[in-house]
């Protein structure tokens, strides 16, 4: 007897707060197409938790190439180990905290979270709207007061901008590069008012075009104004036995450094810490995809390994692991406020299948044989429409550079597109887009085939 899957509505029907809901995970990139589906149709937010952080990544850049109206970030890792003695890259900590700071606007449909990123203790939203503030043209500005306040936000002064968390003032001329923006911005001043804002470029310091206000993040993860510091210190001696003064933290508070590894004393700096939960509305979807156990289970264990062999460490005395991390039956009851969906491994979808093989044969009289073969063939899937086609490159130029292949072999798609949008409003057999799908799959339910350039070329990535 064939398995039926339920359709998406029968699938939102069935998630019920505080419930697990188990479904198979479809081939290739049909998880991203399940998402998206998932997303569209619930209406609400979605949470997808990877066992693998590099599935996170794949999602959140494939989600959008098959609905661009879905607003879909990343929360990613700070790329560090735990109780590593350098801090994450200032890029990593703009991504993080314009991510949070979307998260507590509303401004996120789909986030795709590490699972052993989402352990991490965070800071209390309250600190992000204390230290968050904007300006816009007309606007009076005292730079004086603004230098203090970037300051105390964690911003550097430096001579030329060229990384997110820096600012750099001359005369009239503010260079400002805002935690979370993709571009600093220049603000012309006029005696005290604000006469422009205009974003530039790094590498050229040319100006590019103008924009209408900046919002501006805190600078780092933790707040660094004195009574930041002076809650660090008190917690430390309270916290640490023996001298504080031989701890290099401790000493390094004191002076006003941030010291490389600071990170990992994060719950110093606040009276309590939040989780990613307390991020979330309350209506949240949460989607886990993968062993999320197995992946917490090492992380865990990675984490006492290397907490035992640091703990005994005087100058650089480092906080539990349960003061850091989640522990596993700490998230798994955060996760029953919500409704749960966890995709599994193993049992096979009935709505999608595996790509068809069209892998190119070099050596073979026809290269392109298997892909011919499958243009020619009839419909053999559950739909009695014939299948539609669509061939997904990695970029326009790769896109070109197939379309010479196929010419050569006497194979033409019947129209190049912008996009997967474009080609399914098209009645199209067989097209080519730019779409930088991971694996292909096949959606056998609406008789639709992905193809990918690994799919055209296996073995040799992408």
């Amino acid at each position: 007897m064939s398995v039926v899957a339920p359709s998406i509505s029968a699938l939102l029907a069935a998630l019920k707060p505080g419930q697990r809901y188990t479904h198979p995970t479809p081939p290739g990139s049909g998880d991203a197409w399940l998402l998206t589906e998932l997303a569209v149709a619930a209406g609400k937010p979605i949470v997808v938790l990877t066992a693998e952080p590099l599935e996170s990544q794949r999602l959140a850049e494939e989600i959008p190439i098959f609905s661009s109206t879905l607003r879909v970030r990343p929360l990613p890792d700070w790329e560090t180990l735990p109780y590593d003695s350098f801090s994450p890259h200032q890029d990593l900590i703009s991504e993080r905290l314009r991510t949070l700071h979307a998260l507590m606007l509303g401004e996120v449909d789909v986030l795709t979270v590490p699972i052993t990123t989402a352990l991490y203790r965070l800071a209390p939203p309250s600190f992000l709207a204390a230290y968050t503030f904007s300006f816009k043209q007309k606007d009076k500005l005292d730079e004086a007061a603004l230098r203090e306040q970037l300051m105390l936000a964690n911003y550097a002064h430096v001579s030329q901008v060229t990384a997110p968390g820096e600012f750099c003032v001359r005369g009239s001329l503010i260079d400002l590069f805002p935690m979370g923006s993709v571009v600093p911005y220049r603000i012309d001043l006029f005696d005290d008012e604000i006469e422009s804002i205009r974003a530039f470029d790094i590498d050229t310091q040319r100006s590019l075009y103008p924009v209408g206000s900046v919002q501006l993040l805190p600078g780092r993860e933790f707040p660094m104004d004195e009574p930041a510091r002076n809650h660090f210190r008190a917690q430390f001696r309270e916290v640490f036995e023996g001298d504080p003064s031989r701890a290099l933290p401790y000493k390094d508070m004191g002076n006003g450094i941030p010291f490389a590894g600071v990170e990992y004393y994060l719950p110093l700096f606040f009276e309590q810490t939040a989780t990613l939960f307390d991020y979330l509305k309350r209506d949240t979807l949460v989607v886990t995809l993968g062993d999320i156990d197995d992946a917490m289970r090492r992380f865990t264990q990675d984490t006492a390994t290397r907490y035992n062999f640091l703990k005994s460490d005087r100058e650089r005395p480092v906080l539990p692991p349960e003061d850091l991390f989640l522990q596993g039956e700490a998230l798994f009851e955060h996760l029953k406020s919500f409704a749960r969906l966890a995709l599994t491994a193993g049992e096979s979808h009935p709505d999608y299948t595996r790509a068809p093989d069209i892998g190119v044969s070099r050596r073979a009289e026809d290269p392109l044989a298997k892909l011919r073969a499958l243009l020619d063939s009839p419909a053999q899937m559950t739909s009695t429409k014939p299948p539609r086609i669509v061939l997904c490159t990695d970029s326009h130029g790769r896109r070109e550079t197939i379309l010479q292949m196929l010419g050569e072999h006497q194979i033409a798609p019947d129209a190049q597109t912008e996009s997967v949008a474009e080609f399914l409003s098209q009645d199209l057999h067989f097209g080519i887009t730019v779409a930088p799908l991971t694996t292909g799959f096949t959606l056998t339910r609406d008789a639709l085939i992905f193809l990918t350039e690994s799919d055209l070329y296996p073995g040799h990535g992408t």
